[in-house]
């Protein structure tokens, strides 16, 4: 095997058998013009990678075969602009051109280290059934974190202080599914991607795939189908998690107008009577009355419990 890192440091798994993988991550020039000498192929730049067009990402020139497909990764450089990982596929080579480490190529390496793999087709659908088992367990997770946002969000709340200082959390609950619907947007480009790699592949190079391997896409495809709906139900749960909990963050901005509310209609009728009393008007009887201080005081506490006990009875308060 030979694999090019970034250094382009070349390695066999065995020195009687010929290298026919050349992985190239994160390269540089120098890696590519090695990487072109050594294989004879024109190796594609990331630019034409990142091109979303069906012609760009799935193209023949003769026997090789130029595949591209975005990955459920963002680039920590570029933000939200997502990965590209692409195959070259020819008779005698399999390149791969990718800018993250993931798991599914250390596991390739380490079988075609050990002897397992000793083609490049057969490493290529190693690598796609490595691919299809890192979309399955990105859902999973998914899942697992939309399971505990909706039981943060949907826990039964009291009126207490502490529970209304706990349901703040809901702008996290609302900040995690943001993120989840974000990943699941991301797996659901790289599935689909996965699927049209396959069908092609299946399509054209059908002469150098053996029934094993076709029966080996055949089932990756079949599993992407199945995946590719569990990320529909995995959309539309973030779909109602998000729709619930502005619900319920609607519902506490209107208890606190609704407060604020009944706050000042109460305050209204307390603020008439001082303001009756409070004239200096020459003539005015209660002026002279032994309890008028008292009588006033009175009223103005009155008016302000005739309200609340009426928003009580109503079922406002």
């Amino acid at each position: 095997m030979l694999n090019m890192h970034a250094k382009a440091s070349p390695k066999t798994a065995s020195r009687n058998v010929k290298p026919f993988w050349l992985d190239l991550f994160d390269p540089t020039p120098d890696d590519v013009a090695k990487a072109e000498a050594e294989s004879g192929v024109k190796i594609p730049s990331r630019a034409s990678l990142e091109e979303i067009e069906s012609s760009s990402r799935l193209r023949a020139q003769g026997d090789v075969l130029f595949v591209s497909m975005p990955l459920a990764i963002e680039d920590p450089a570029a933000g939200l602009v997502p990965l590209p990982l692409g195959f070259v596929l020819s008779p005698r080579w399999l390149i791969t051109v990718r800018f993250a480490a993931m798991p599914a190529f250390d596991q390739v390496d380490a079988r075609v280290a050990a002897g397992e793999l000793t083609d490049g087709i057969s490493v290529f659908a190693a690598l796609i059934e490595g691919m299809v088992d890192f979309g399955a367990d990105m859902l999973e997770k998914l899942s697992s974190d939309l399971a505990k946002i909706s039981e943060l969000a949907f826990r039964p709340r009291s009126r207490s202080r502490r529970d209304q200082r706990a349901s703040r959390s809901l702008q996290d609950c609302l900040n995690g599914v943001g993120i989840a619907g974000d990943h699941s947007s991301r797996v659901r480009q790289s599935l689909l991607g996965l699927q049209r790699i396959i069908g092609y592949v299946l399509q054209t190079d059908d002469k150098n795939l053996t029934p094993e391997l076709k029966t080996r896409l055949n089932t990756a495809r079949q599993d992407l189908v199945s995946l590719v709906d569990f990320e529909a139900h995995v959309s539309a749960k973030t779909q109602f998690l998000l729709d619930a909990i502005l619900g319920f963050i609607n519902t506490e901005q209107n208890d606190i107008f609704r407060v604020l509310t009944v706050v000042s209609v109460v305050g209204i009728p307390p603020t008439l009577v001082a303001s009756i009393y409070g004239m200096n008007f020459q003539h005015m009887p209660e002026l002279a009355w032994r309890w008028g201080y008292p009588y006033g005081l009175a009223v103005i506490v009155l008016s302000a419990l005739v309200p609340v006990a009426w928003f009580k009875f109503r079922g406002w308060w």
